[in-house]
């Protein structure tokens, strides 16, 4: 489920802390902590009061408009028990129409204020959202009896012709134009708040791909000649970031731009004796090469030597079981939790590919000649061990790299990686 939510200057919060004479737009400071509050409100309802059902996973990204006032996406991972899987699903949650005036009057308000797109196409052709004759937001939207799954991965909602409407921005507007809202949060929030279902694959991708989109930028021209009346036509163009007050109170006050939970620890994957290694400048490369080097890999391990109940946890499984410490061993978890991900391998790296697809089915293992025995048989190379064990028979092991990789990649990554598959995979 996806929540873009927006700032409104005219928060009572926000005017109650100016003085006289003053406007929203001369303290940043207090819009940016009247955000902040009203997102970790959010948050809170959210991933701890469960107001949309039980949250396992969520990330948000916080961004600021170009007139500066924050916004906020977030991406919500929704436990399998309350995922909305199907259209009538969708109804309980999310409204794409205006509300019944005279039952809901404040809502109906909100509505109208804050969740009515436009007016553009031809009501306004001039509007900004207007590319090639069209609005590139496909709005308005047509009428529907009935909430069905799209065929781009998103809904298609409900927006009966009811001949509800609303002026709006001097024109008169239906349920067409409504933008996809919940009923509690905007009641709560009185604010422009989004709400999307997400539940394919292809809108989850664009959605982490637009989340992490990065920092607002401008271009701009600088027109100086020189003596002679000449304009360097590189010069003139300027890339640059661009910083607005709200944004720069928010980074003075050190509040967080992004979160996402459960944390997410990358696990290291490497062949024996070829971890990462650190040392200071000046040391003895001797001693340096010499003395222990324990990784998370290594440490794994010596823990399932340890610890015989230890031993049915796979390696990307066991952040959520053990602690990682600075002094690099591996400590039974008390509290908490935490995700692991085997960094990716490439086909083509050979046995560390391997290795990974070992570890990824292979638990207990406590060392690396351990992981390459099959059966009481010390096989020459990684390979043969998955082979042995049936992981690549058939090309499973092709199979499971090209799915994982469609959860994240990007069409032109697989496009790669199923080339490099093709040249270099004998299997």
């Amino acid at each position: 489920m996806f929540c873009a939510v927006y700032t409104v200057q005219n928060w009572e919060e926000i005017h109650d802390a100016l003085l006289p004479g003053q406007t929203p737009q001369d303290r940043p400071d207090i819009v940016v902590r009247v955000f902040r509050a009203k997102l970790e409100t959010m948050k809170e309802m959210l991933t701890k009061k469960h107001i949309l059902g039980v949250v396992k996973a969520y990330v948000y990204v916080v961004e600021f408009q170009k007139r500066g006032l924050p916004h906020a996406h977030f991406l919500l991972i929704m436990d399998s028990k309350y995922k909305l899987i199907v259209p009538e699903q969708y109804d309980r949650v999310i409204s794409a129409e205006l509300p019944d005036k005279n039952k809901y009057p404040e809502l109906y308000t909100m509505v109208v204020k804050h969740m009515m797109y436009g007016p553009c196409c031809v009501l306004k052709p001039s509007n900004v959202c207007m590319q090639d004759g069209s609005c590139k937001c496909r709005y308005p939207r047509a009428f529907n009896d009935t909430t069905v799954q799209g065929k781009d991965s998103y809904p298609i909602y409900r927006r009966r012709k009811d001949d509800r409407c609303a002026k709006v921005r001097g024109q008169t507007l239906d349920n067409r134009w409504v933008v996809p809202y919940n009923p509690y949060l905007l009641r709560m929030f009185d604010c422009h708040i989004n709400v999307e279902v997400c539940s394919s694959i292809k809108a989850v991708k664009y959605l982490y791909k637009y989340v992490y989109k990065g920092h607002d930028q401008t271009s701009f021209n600088i027109e100086k000649p020189d003596a002679e009346g000449n304009i360097d036509e590189i010069k003139r163009f300027v890339d640059a970031r661009w910083v607005t007050p709200p944004e720069a109170m928010w980074r003075i006050f050190g509040f967080k731009l992004c979160e996402n939970h459960p944390s997410v620890l990358p696990l290291p994957l490497h062949l024996e004796n070829m971890q990462m290694v650190t040392f200071k400048a000046g040391d003895n490369l001797n001693d340096v090469a010499a003395r222990q080097n324990p990784s998370m890999l290594t440490e794994y391990f010596v823990a399932n030597e340890k610890h015989a109940w230890a031993r049915d946890i796979l390696y990307k499984d066991f952040p959520r079981r053990f602690t990682w410490q600075k002094a690099k061993y591996w400590k039974e978890r008390d509290k908490g939790q935490q995700v692991g991900r085997i960094v990716s391998a490439h086909p083509a790296e050979g046995d560390r590919y391997f290795l990974r697809v070992l570890l990824n089915h292979v638990p207990g293992s406590r060392s690396f000649e351990d992981l390459k025995t099959v059966d009481g048989v010390l096989c020459d190379s990684f390979r043969e061990a998955a082979e042995r064990r049936g992981l690549i028979e058939a090309d499973n092991t092709l199979d499971e790299c090209l799915s994982e990789s469609e959860q994240f990649a990007m069409p032109a990554s697989l496009r790669r990686l199923f080339a490099t598959i093709l040249v270099f995979s004998r299997a």
